[in-house]
């Protein structure tokens, strides 16, 4: 039973997202594939990552990955960043434009979190909390994030 309610859940971001995409794409052309849009996910959850980070975690090649920021620089949704710390590095950030792309479906993440906020004690959502950092940090091992402890959800807004 608590698998089937976890991918309900799951599957309801999903769809929510999907259908707020779709709308969007009756009202302006498309301008973003499949792939880039995954491309885009993985680039922002992994907090500014250079190319190699990237490619590195998507299993492509370096050559592959750049063909790819690179279309993703070209239709604005992307820039590199030179590395305070090593000038010879790059970091790829999401633009203002991916950022209100994005928050289509971190918008619908917000007022579900409001309404657990609502309808369940302080109490009980600390536990919730505990529990999604849990699964997160220790259920979870093969995806490897940036620590974000203690920021929001999406650092994007």
């Amino acid at each position: 039973m608590l698998d089937y309610q976890f991918a309900t859940v799951y599957s309801k971001f999903k769809l929510h997202f999907y259908r707020k995409v779709f709308g969007h794409f009756q009202s302006r052309e498309a301008s973003l594939t499949t792939v880039e849009t995954f491309c885009m996910e993985i680039i922002q959850a992994l907090d500014k990552p250079t190319v190699n980070e990237f490619a590195g975690f998507v299993q492509i090649s370096s050559p592959n990955a750049a063909y790819k920021v690179n279309s993703l620089i070209q239709k604005g949704y992307l820039r590199k960043t030179r590395s305070k710390d090593d000038r010879r590095e790059y970091h790829l950030e999401p633009t203002q434009k991916y950022i209100d792309y994005y928050n289509i479906s971190y918008s619908y993440l917000a007022t579900v979190m409001n309404r657990i906020k609502e309808r369940f004690t302080a109490e009980e959502v600390a536990r919730l909390e505990e529990m999604l950092q849990i699964i997160s940090t220790e259920l979870m091992p093969e995806i490897e994030l940036p620590d974000k402890s203690g920021k929001e959800a999406a650092p994007l807004l």
